[in-house]
């Protein structure tokens, strides 16, 4: 087969068809919840550009937060982005007018409706929590908006206490209804049962909303996409409240890739929109974090390295420069003979079988690791892509 994927594409797409996934990106709501991250106006400005360039179908920001919030909402609603601009506000009658003070056609609300959240955060009954989200959207409704309603929570309510909320607000003409895993606490198997769940008794279309608290926030949010929702929520590099949520890189390559899903995405800004975060709030992705990682495309062991001389897709799924991201060969202790061949290649050196195997056993007897990493430019990426091994001459 031309597609190195083929057969494991195959098994992913069993039982399923390829349909219409959208992103809405919460960096500049969510992300801001992440401790110590605080972007000023100017950037939350530079953030939904490149979001919105990027192709995101929806950007989340919170304008009762502060005067600050509010003013940049109403400046990035006057941008006239592709993307809708999603105003984030209490269940609150007076949260509903300020966005609608800032002039955005879209927002979103939430309320807990789990017992602990009810009864230890709101105090407040289950009938008082229904009364108060369906007025909530009615309120909104009447003042044109068209909205969002993430029931709180809604991984920990009692089910049927769930599914009558997300009727009665169905009922009221909500737009879309978010069901969140707040505290990260499902298995993906789990979250596709809840949604499932939802999804055969309401036609509204959903949302998911998967923290990050165990490492499963993108599986749980891919599974609820199994089961019926059609949106997900995302943050660039995944901050977000304590371990965050979904990463927007990972989430846009697995919807490309993996979901056939047919958006637009320019994948190539993956790395930049991780180094923008990065330079406003210096949280550094860790090395092996997946996409935009600075590990995610280097290759190190010698059996790995044997194979990427003859063809990258050996060990890459995705090329890196479709993510932005640069293939980068370590060599060392674990080079191998034809990694040291390769490296003898580049620094113009005659090779042989023999002198190939010299300098593998000198990098390996020095035992210092790693001591040398080449990040390859376009010209030695062809190299690597177009010739099908190094020649290493027999040695007599």
């Amino acid at each position: 087969m031309d597609d190195p994927n083929y057969y494991a594409y195959k098994y992913n797409e069993m039982g399923t068809k390829p349909k219409k996934i959208h992103i809405l990106d919460s960096t500049l709501r969510e992300g801001e919840q992440h401790p110590g991250v605080t972007f000023s106006n100017k950037q939350r400005i530079q953030i939904a550009w490149m979001l919105d360039y990027f192709g995101v179908d929806q950007i989340e920001i919170s304008p009762v937060v502060s005067p600050d919030h509010k003013e940049a909402t109403k400046t990035i609603i006057k941008q006239g982005l592709k993307a809708d601009i999603v105003a984030h506000v209490r269940a609150l009658k007076e949260d509903v007018d300020v966005a609608l003070e800032c002039e955005a056609t879209w927002m979103a609300t939430y309320l807990g409706i789990s017992d602990i959240h009810m009864k230890d955060k709101l105090r407040i009954t289950r009938e008082e929590a229904l009364r108060r989200a369906v007025e909530t959207v009615e309120y909104a409704k009447s003042h044109g908006f068209k909205m969002r309603f993430t029931v709180e929570d809604g991984s920990r309510a009692d089910p049927e206490f769930l599914i009558k909320v997300c009727k009665e607000i169905s009922d009221a003409g909500v737009d879309r209804i978010s069901i969140p895993d707040t505290v990260g606490i499902m298995r993906p198997n789990g979250m596709y049962n809840l949604v499932k769940t939802v999804r055969d008794k309401i036609k509204t279309p959903l949302d998911v909303h998967c923290h990050n608290d165990i490492g499963l926030a993108l599986s749980n949010a891919l599974a609820g996409c199994d089961a019926g929702a059609d949106q997900i929520h995302t943050t660039i590099d995944g901050i977000g409240e304590r371990t965050g949520i979904p990463a927007l890189a990972e989430t846009a390559v697995a919807l490309t890739y993996l979901y056939k899903s047919p958006n637009n995405f320019r994948l190539d800004m993956l790395m930049d929109l991780s180094r923008l975060i990065e330079q406003y709030t210096t949280i550094v992705p860790y090395d092996s974090k997946p996409i935009v990682g600075s590990t995610a495309y280097k290759h190190k062991a010698g059996t790995h390295l044997a194979a990427i001389l003859r063809n990258p897709a050996a060990y890459e799924p995705i090329e890196p420069k479709v993510v932005g991201n640069r293939r980068k060969i370590v060599f060392g202790e674990l080079a191998g003979k034809n990694g040291a061949a390769y490296l003898m290649s580049i620094l113009g050196l005659d090779q042989d079988e023999e002198h190939a195997k010299k300098v593998a056993a000198g990098l390996k007897n020095l035992r210092m690791g790693d001591l040398l990493e080449i990040p390859l430019d376009d010209k030695l990426e062809r190299k690597i892509i177009n010739d099908t091994q190094v020649k290493v001459k027999t040695g007599k």
